[in-house]
């Protein structure tokens, strides 16, 4: 297990199994009185309280048999095992990079020396390891996956041939099909299917992830959707408004209830946390009334790994800049078999969707460079090219006005190799999921200590569109949203954020602060 930190503070209390910190919450109340702005600054105190005893986990993926799924087994099997592989560049080895949790660092300040000491994300509160997840799922194709590793052609073939005996004999669960959701050139995959009407296709899943608990002798499980993109669904009253009009929908075996909102909808009534990391609008309105009121976690949406995760931190670098981006064209071409789905133009309707919003709240943070209903043209093109493979090419153009009428434009090519960019967001998405089922906080109006909302906007880094509960604010800007994720884990130690302003090194006197 990874050694970690130990917090010396009053405000911070370490005891067997838990950790409660006490932590003073600082913010900002605003009023608009005319054209002045107002600032009012406020405090909340707030207790925090982790369960440090990690579970043994379990991560079900919807998709096991896709090029992610695949790879995701692939790569826990490989860091677990320790196996290394030749290519021609020489001996490999297993890693995780990619993942926030295992290979990213955050600061957490400096000796008396002047030496800055940064460590692991995993090492500031106890998280799930990835070689410790059990991993398993369902998916529409029954084939093996060591077969799936080949056929997705993401790994080299000397690793995929040291990890066929891990992997010959793992066959993903019969799934849920329904041809109009997702693009006809799947059927062909479609020979692992779940029968019956949409009701007994639930409680199938339900019994799966209990089946799946037991088998595995598991604490927990977390399930990620990672299928085919399948086109958005039509909100309607008496639908899907509402949990009860979307259970009586599912009852009726209503045909405009998609399979990864049955899936949603099983793990929420089996109170397992439930991720989407595709871009359809899986969580409908009744699913969200559904998971508030059980109170289970639901995270999405599209995971956030390429072209949109460059978008997000270069609009947000220019605009912070005081440049204006005025267009962005964005072009990928790709030929794994999320590409050959997306080339169905309602597919590429729901993916369209979650790379056009990915600057919206940027854009909105400057009225300088943008008046009101003012917004960047912004174009995004999809398409199939299979010699590719998962090696994804985006290539994006953004125009900017600069000082005085000028113009600026930047052009990137970004080669993505797609899955391998994607299985290590699968992997945190999941973990920092589970860490949050074990915290829980405790306001001055609070009786007792409680879970955090059902929409566990915690996850927002690693998404393209970020589900968030009604009428509270959605931020896309990459930074931002990483140090959320930074500030709120020191603020279970009892750490206060990271302002960055390093003061001590600033006033006089400063070359040695701590002595």
């Amino acid at each position: 297990m990874t050694s970690q930190i130990k917090v010396n503070a009053p405000n911070v209390e370490y005891t067997k199994g838990q950790i409660i910190s006490t932590y003073p919450y600082d913010n900002t109340m605003v009023k608009m009185e005319g054209e002045n702005v107002v600032v009012t600054p406020k405090t909340t105190e707030y207790k925090f309280k982790t369960d440090a005893r990690v579970p043994k986990l379990g991560m079900m993926l919807a998709g096991l048999g896709g090029n992610n799924g695949s790879t995701v087994v692939a790569g826990i099997i490989a860091n677990r095992e320790g196996i290394t592989w030749r290519t021609r560049t020489g001996v490999q080895k297993p890693n995780y990079y990619g993942s926030i949790t295992q290979a990213s660092t955050m600061r957490m300040g400096f000796t008396k020396d002047n030496e800055e000491v940064t460590v692991a994300l995993n090492r500031v509160v106890p998280m799930v390891h990835p070689n410790d997840m059990v991993v398993g799922g369902w998916d529409i194709s029954k084939m093996n996956l060591a077969d799936a590793m080949e056929r997705s052609g993401v790994l080299e073939y000397d690793l995929q041939r040291q990890l066929v005996p891990y992997m010959k004999d793992i066959v993903p669960l019969p799934s849920i099909y329904h041809q109009d959701f997702i693009a006809a050139n799947q059927k062909d995959r479609a020979d692992n299917l779940i029968i019956g009407s949409k009701q007994e296709q639930v409680e199938k899943i339900r019994k799966d992830i209990r089946d799946f608990k037991a088998q595995h002798n598991l604490d927990k499980v977390v399930v990620l959707w990672t299928a085919t993109t399948e086109r958005f669904s039509r909100i309607e009253e008496d639908l899907n408004d509402t949990a009860d009009a979307l259970l009586a929908s599912i009852a009726k075996n209503e045909e405009e209830v998609s399979p990864s909102t049955l899936f949603a909808v099983a793990c929420i009534l089996e109170g397992t946390s439930y991720i989407n990391g595709s871009p359809q609008n899986t969580f409908v309105p009744g699913v969200m009334e559904l998971a508030e009121k059980h109170q289970v976690f639901i995270g999405g949406d599209d995971f956030k790994s390429g072209q949109t995760k460059l978008k997000s931190a270069l609009v947000e670098y220019l605009v912070g800049a005081g440049i204006k981006p005025e267009c962005i064209a964005s072009y990928n071409h790709l030929g794994n078999n999320d590409g050959r789905n997306l080339s169905s133009p309602a597919q590429f309707r729901s993916k369209e969707i979650t790379k056009s919003n990915v600057v919206d709240d940027m854009v909105a943070s400057n009225k300088i460079l943008y008046g009101a209903n003012e917004h960047p043209d912004h174009c995004i093109v999809i398409k199939y090219m299979p010699y590719v493979g998962d090696s994804k090419r985006a290539m994006d153009e953004y125009t900017s006005s600069i000082f005085m009428g000028g113009h600026n434009t930047m052009v990137i090519h970004n080669t993505c190799e797609d899955s391998l960019l994607a299985a290590p967001l699968i992997m945190d998405l999941v973990i920092l999921c589970e860490l949050m089922e074990r915290v829980q906080y405790k306001s001055p109006s609070d009786a007792d200590f409680q879970r955090f909302h059902s929409i566990c906007t915690m996850l927002s880094y690693l998404t393209k569109a970020p589900i968030v509960p009604e009428g509270t604010p959605l931020v896309n800007a990459l930074f931002r949203q990483k140090s959320c994720v930074e500030n709120f884990l020191r603020a279970l130690v009892g750490l206060p954020p990271e302002n960055n302003m390093l003061l001590e090194y600033k006033v006089q006197g400063c070359a040695m602060p701590f002595q």
